[in-house]
């Protein structure tokens, strides 16, 4: 089940969003990417901010993603899935569903690092298209990527 996120799921958000990214750290080598440092309080924040939805399995928050309404555009962020539940359909559903609570937008954009195939496969085929490409050191260049509703993802 997909439901809207409250404050009071915070907690259980981050501890989802810690373990999910902990391989990205290891990937590229940085235990301090910002969603590992991110506090509950940011989190929180987020929550009242944006549009926070969430994952519940049998009473467990399993995934998480975030998106917020700049103009016209949707920027998506920290998409979660709890690592035991990774590669189950999680990650295609959560955004599959922000994308249907944020009906106005004309875009979603988002950006994952280079390393990271699994999420950009991922991406793609929901329809993303690369955007642009921003080295931020020499073990990261994050691509962006955006996707818009013209843009619907191939039927299988």
């Amino acid at each position: 089940m997909i439901e809207r996120a409250a404050t009071a799921d915070a907690g259980e958000i981050l501890t989802v969003q810690r373990a999910a990214y902990v391989a990205e750290a290891q990937l590229y080598g940085d235990p301090f990417i910002p969603p590992l440092v991110e506090s509950l309080e940011q989190v929180r924040k987020v929550i009242e901010t944006a549009v926070v939805l969430k994952a519940i399995d049998d009473g467990r928050i399993i995934g998480a993603v975030r998106g917020r309404l700049s103009g016209t555009t949707c920027l998506v962020g920290r998409l979660v899935v709890v690592p035991d539940r990774q590669g189950q359909g999680l990650g295609t559903a959560l955004l599959s569903a922000l994308h249907e609570r944020v009906p106005e937008a004309e875009a979603f954009d988002l950006f994952t690092g280079h390393l990271s195939a699994g999420n950009l496969r991922l991406y793609r085929r929901l329809g993303y298209r690369e955007t642009s490409r921003e080295r931020m050191d020499d073990h990261l260049t994050l691509v962006h990527l955006r996707r818009t509703p013209d843009r619907s993802p191939p039927q299988r």
